[in-house]
């Protein structure tokens, strides 16, 4: 029997705007993605591919259908709850790097902690673990804005996974570095999917990066146009090599109590 799905969507429909200029962005998504699973989300621009992953990392609500982390419903949780979670359970690298340029980094990487009320010293303490990981404790009291562009994005790494993740969600990663600071953000993520376990879902029109996961999932306007699965995981622990969407087994999952 298969394992449960760490994140289940099914029915995913996002629309914006009313009328004549209402707008589907997503027009239904199911997918499943499993613990410990490295996942590409590829698509042109407009594709849909950056809006589901927003539906995914619960910084959006859909129009339509159901999102569940768990086996738990996501629309259920009150929005205290959601923030909770979020910073708990996700970590986060986008292309834009969203630090504070006149803070340090080691304040930088802080963020997640102190919203989580974690206490000084020991904020501090995970804090420069996760910048060793990096290979930036030196540069723990230096401010962002002095950073290299590839220095900061390793920045948002230790920040990513600072809280101990399961789950991290990389928008575009390496999309405004230059190819071998690129490789070196890839082989971060990719060290910490294999090392760690933690699921790594990547957003990319890069097929050179989206080769490197394990899975691939094709958005085409707003819908799921193929699915690869290009290493030894599938859910069930089988490689079963290419897969047609239209071929892929998903699990009705029961509501916890």
């Amino acid at each position: 029997m298969s394992k449960r799905p760490l994140l289940s969507v099914r029915g995913l429909r996002k629309t914006y705007g009313k009328r004549d200029a209402r707008f589907e962005a997503l027009r239904g998504i199911d997918l499943d993605i499993y613990e410990g699973e490295s996942v590409a989300i590829i698509g042109k621009s407009g594709s849909g591919k950056s809006t589901l992953m927003h539906l995914l990392a619960l910084l959006d609500k859909p129009t339509e259908g159901t999102i569940k982390l768990n086996g738990k419903d996501t629309s259920k949780l009150r929005q205290g709850k959601l923030n909770d979670l979020r910073n708990k359970e996700f970590g986060f690298v986008f292309q834009s790097f969203f630090m504070n340029s006149n803070d340090s980094v080691l304040n930088n990487v802080i963020l997640p902690l102190k919203i989580a009320g974690v206490g000084f010293r020991e904020r501090r303490r995970r804090a420069m673990e996760a910048l060793k990981v990096v290979e930036l404790d030196d540069k723990a009291k230096n401010k962002a804005n002095d950073l290299s562009g590839g220095q900061k994005q390793r920045v948002c790494i230790a920040r990513a996974i600072v809280n101990d993740p399961k789950i991290i969600f990389a928008d575009e990663p390496t999309g405004n570095l230059d190819s071998a600071t690129g490789e070196r953000i890839q082989k971060l993520l990719f060290g910490l999917n294999e090392k760690k376990g933690i699921t790594v879902i990547i957003v990319t029109h890069d097929q050179d990066l989206a080769d490197k996961c394990g899975r691939q999932i094709h958005i085409s306007d707003g819908q799921i146009s193929e699915e690869r699965t290009l290493a030894n995981f599938d859910g069930d622990g089988n490689n079963d090599g290419m897969r047609d969407q239209n071929n892929i087994h998903h699990i009705d999952i029961e509501e916890e109590a």
